[in-house]
């Protein structure tokens, strides 16, 4: 017994010698998991790193592509529109470029406002029309855009004090006439910006967005499917570090009742890029006076381009009736 007993230890000793001596199987790591799960989760995460930072990168760049200037010369105005080149200053002292076009005495006045990545030019067919209606209008570019400096384009956020000097400039040089505003998109939405300082007396609103989130996410949704909208915070991050503006302080339909002017709101109930319902949305929370004119089958395009003297026709007679009328009507929201 005693024997069998020191035979057991002895064995017993060997093993925890042969334990001890033996290192962990190569597949192993110190803490004794398999190494080769080890491996591939270091990799997996370095590739999942490498695409999270390549796909900020690609968010960045797509971010200052967007807001980037598009200055450039826009040469002389039309041989048909006896228009003059004109520069005046914006609150900061920046210059402001446009061509003025002089109209009949107590007429009234128009100022025209493009949309994002354009200039004045996009905006000489109106101006050719209300000219020969006897308007006084004034075409500009806005800061970053033609020939007018800046650093970036803000969607309507800088450009609303475009609207405000460009006001100013019509007001000083045509005392006692009635202005009215044609904006187009980025126009429409620097022009409902400019509030409570936007003195006009009618405007025309054409394809405005309600929010820049609305709009980041429709214009997502048309180049990248369904799931681009879910890109849309991403991008709208970088707004504030590129310009300085957030999104909450690019809301049009927060500030369009504030505007106690009659409206025109012109839309296409085929516009991806604002859609209908939004646009709906946006002549729900305008005050009165206001009328709706929606364009069947338009996207979001140049409406006068799309129709041409239809839309003419409903512009003249809406700046002739709350231009020219007299006496004028309250402009007091009912």
């Amino acid at each position: 017994m005693i024997e069998a007993g020191a035979h057991f230890c002895a064995m017993e000793k060997r093993l925890r010698l042969v334990r001890v001596a033996s290192p962990l199987p190569p597949c192993l790591d110190d803490s004794g998991l398999p190494m080769i799960h080890t491996s591939r989760f270091a990799k997996g995460t370095s590739l999942l790193a490498l695409f999270v930072l390549l796909a900020l990168c690609g968010v960045w760049l797509a971010g200052s592509m967007l807001i980037a200037p598009t200055q450039h010369s826009v040469g002389l105005p039309p041989a048909d529109l006896p228009a003059q080149a004109v520069v005046f200053a914006d609150a900061a002292g920046q210059p402001v470029h446009g061509w003025f076009v002089d109209g009949a005495k107590g007429q009234g006045a128009v100022l025209l406002l493009h949309g994002v990545r354009a200039d004045r030019r996009a905006m000489v067919h109106r101006a050719r029309f209300l000219h020969a209606a006897g308007y006084a209008v004034l075409l500009i570019d806005f800061q970053a855009a033609g020939e007018s400096p800046g650093e970036a384009v803000t969607f309507g956020y800088r450009e609303a004090g475009d609207v405000k000097a460009s006001l100013r400039y019509l007001h000083r040089r045509l005392p006692g006439e009635r202005v009215g505003i044609i904006g187009t998109s980025m126009g429409g939405a620097a022009t409902i910006l400019a509030e409570p300082d936007m003195d006009a007396d009618a405007v025309v609103l054409e394809q405005v967005y309600p929010t820049i989130r609305q709009a980041t996410e429709d214009r997502l949704a048309i180049h990248l499917g369904p799931l681009g909208p879910s890109l849309a915070p991403l991008l709208l991050w970088t707004l504030h570090p590129h310009v300085g503006v957030d999104a909450d302080q690019l809301r049009p339909i927060d500030h369009i009742g504030h505007l106690a002017m009659p409206k025109l709101l012109i839309v296409g109930d085929d516009d991806r890029d604002t859609t209908i319902a939004e646009s709906h949305a946006m002549f729900d929370a305008a005050t009165a006076p206001k009328s709706l004119w929606v364009v069947h089958g338009a996207r979001h395009v140049d409406l006068y381009g799309y129709v041409g003297d239809p839309y003419r026709v409903r512009v003249l007679d809406f700046f002739d009736t709350w231009l020219r009328m007299d006496p004028p009507l309250a402009k007091k929201p009912q």
